[in-house]
């Protein structure tokens, strides 16, 4: 039998936060549970890049998102760190903050062209 060699290579200084963090995603799911059960949003989807990560909330699976919310990894302003955007790409909200950008949106209201 061969021996097996197991190798850890987990440099603190090599890694990036990639993803949203238990909390971020704990409060998002929040939403989209609320979302879903008063019949607004059907359907998500997570995507990450090197620059930004995004959860996407869709009304039928077969369309564009019409709302996504993101997380930019490296903002170069201090209040753009999350941001929702519309279908077209253009920003609703931004904020520091995500919990505070969830409570302070009135998602109700928001409509879709």
């Amino acid at each position: 039998m061969k021996k097996l060699k197991l190798v850890i290579n987990n440099d603190k200084k090599n890694l990036k936060q990639s993803f949203f963090i238990k909390k971020e995603l704990k409060d998002i799911m929040n939403l989209y549970a609320k979302m879903v059960s008063n019949g607004h949003w059907r359907d998500y989807s997570l995507s990450s890049g090197p620059k930004e990560i995004s959860f996407d909330v869709y009304q039928r699976a077969s369309d564009k998102p019409i709302f996504r919310i993101l997380k930019k990894l490296k903002p170069k302003k201090f209040d753009e760190k999350f941001l929702i955007k519309d279908t077209n790409g253009q920003i609703i909200k931004k904020s520091e903050n995500l919990n505070r950008l969830i409570d302070k949106t009135n998602w109700n209201n928001l409509k879709v062209i």
